[in-house]
């Protein structure tokens, strides 16, 4: 990512990652201040009102600094938003190639429909690099419409899920979240349902994150070489965790049993 040069939000995200055991190597432009988002939240639902700033100023000649160069060359799996897509297919690709030449694991999450919507050629560029591909049911229905594939969201994942690779020797897996309902994970021709938990209503203080929060314990087990059940029930257990508080915050222990 890109953040202003020496400004206050810049450095709090700096310190906030190193101070949670995260390595970050951020690009920093001297011409914008770090992107800032707010959050409205109204009756437990959110929405993201963004001022991207430096966000959008990422260069792929960042990822030649030698930092860069050892981060990527020293992981074995890579994640990436659709966000980015808006910023730097470029960059995107050359993390990619990298991983589909070293047959190495790419993730990659549409994030919004509006990226599916309006930056439907980015999209197509990077969709091809996925070994695992994420989408809530909005974003699920808002691709199967822009390809006319269809209104049965399991249908949609398994056409998807065979849609051309670069690296033949992984077969794509593809995860349709759905709130509260059942997730869909589409695989080598067959489709699993994995149910939620239901959570009282009184429990749900915000959805804030809950997606990012379903990604992050997913890649959690998948760095450990778990199965994809063993994924799937922890990003449920992430994301419900995250909708019983205010924001995106996460407590100091993880309470998480395997």
């Amino acid at each position: 990512g890109c953040i202003g040069n020496d400004d206050a939000f810049g450095k709090q995200l700096e310190e906030c990652a190193e101070a949670d055991g995260v390595k970050v190597h951020y690009m920093k432009d001297d011409a914008a201040p770090t992107g800032t988002c707010a959050v409205l939240v109204k009756g437990g639902e959110r929405s993201l009102v963004a001022n991207l700033a430096a966000a959008n100023n990422f260069k792929p000649s960042h990822l030649d600094t030698p930092t860069a160069k050892e981060m990527i060359e020293s992981a074995d799996f890579y994640y990436i938003a659709g966000f980015f897509l808006t910023v730097s297919v470029e960059s995107l690709k050359i993390v990619a190639d990298h991983a589909a030449a070293n047959d190495k694991t790419f993730c990659l999450n549409l994030s919004a429909p509006f990226i599916i919507d309006f930056f439907a050629d980015q999209v197509a560029e990077a969709l091809p690099y996925a070994d695992y591909l994420f989408c809530n049911e909005s974003e699920a229905a808002t691709y199967a419409k822009k390809h006319d594939l269809g209104e049965d969201l399991k249908e949609v994942a398994l056409k998807v899920a065979s849609s051309p690779k670069k690296n033949e020797s992984k077969k794509r897996t593809v995860v349709f979240t759905q709130g509260d309902k059942s997730t869909i994970v589409a695989y080598d021709g067959k489709v699993t349902e994995y149910a939620v938990e239901p959570l009282a209503k009184e429990l749900l203080v915000d959805t804030n994150g809950a997606g990012d929060a379903f990604v992050g314990g997913f890649l959690s087990q998948l760095v450990q070489r778990k199965g994809v059940e063993e994924c799937v029930k922890a990003g449920h257990w992430a994301a419900r965790y995250i909708i019983q508080t205010s924001g995106c915050t996460l407590g100091k222990e993880c309470e998480y049993k395997a």
